[in-house]
């Protein structure tokens, strides 16, 4: 299961991710915003992070205009490795070496193929599991 969750500036964006996900058969969360009326982007970066971490959900995406408010809202919640990714190289490198467990999009900075694109990617990645990608990830939890 996929948590989703935008403010109004990503709003839009998380419409069509939404399509790609159901298009896929991807089970999702929709964990908000419903609408283009301003709204705080911690709420909806913070809810998506939660249902990572309680492992209801076994990812996240999270998007607002840039993706950076967004990104360190979900990075707040512990065991949340956030990635903002604006390009396929990104998506994938921060699957395979930190198996980043949320991925932020900035819906104002890529347009929605490129989008699409990399939310493919993520989800298709799998992480490495070599042992010094481990040990750098359990060394970001313990520090």
């Amino acid at each position: 299961m996929i948590a989703i969750g935008c403010d109004h500036g990503g709003y839009e964006l998380k419409e069509k991710v939404i399509h790609y996900l159901e298009e896929r058969k991807i089970p999702y969360r929709d964990m908000g915003c419903n609408s283009r009326e301003s709204v705080d982007y911690p709420v909806y970066g913070h809810a998506v992070a939660k249902a990572v971490a309680d492992g209801s959900c076994e990812k996240g995406i999270v998007i607002c205009t840039t993706g950076i408010g967004i990104s360190i809202s979900a990075n707040k919640v512990p065991g949340i490795r956030c990635a903002l990714c604006s390009d396929t190289l990104s998506a994938k490198m921060t699957r395979l070496h930190n198996d980043a467990n949320v991925l932020a999009l900035g819906a104002g900075i890529v347009g929605e193929n490129l989008a699409l694109d990399i939310v493919d990617t993520f989800l298709n990645t799998a992480f490495s599991g070599e042992e010094r990608h481990q040990r750098r990830i359990d060394l970001i939890e313990k520090l």
